[in-house]
């Protein structure tokens, strides 16, 4: 696998703190940073993913609010279907943690 150089530049005291940590955790500072990047990006990633849900439902609700028209008519003022009230609660379920099947991500039962 080819490989990339980075380079970084920051403030002494702060990469004096970074070599401190590095030395205390046996590394060096390359490797050091290079495992806290990559344990960053996996967290990253895995926020994205438990969000992803509630990313797509709003979408979804943007999409569908801009067909709307700015105030609400008497027409409007109507019960929710079904199908709309099953989407509310499962866009408040993952808003609230729970994946589509009523469990937590991540958690066990």
């Amino acid at each position: 696998m080819a490989r990339t150089k980075i380079s970084i530049s920051l403030e002494r005291d702060r990469a004096e703190r970074i070599r401190q940590h590095a030395e205390r955790a046996g590394m060096d500072v390359a490797a050091f940073l290079v495992h806290a990047a990559t344990r960053q990006t996996a967290e990253n990633d895995a926020v994205g993913e438990q969000f992803a849900g509630v990313d797509a439902l709003i979408a979804r609700a943007e999409r569908a609010a801009d067909g709307l028209p700015a105030e609400p008519t008497a027409e409007a003022a109507t019960e929710l279907t079904e199908q709309e009230r099953r989407e509310v609660e499962e866009a408040l379920g993952l808003a609230h943690g729970m994946d589509r099947h009523g469990g937590r991500p991540g958690h066990t039962a």
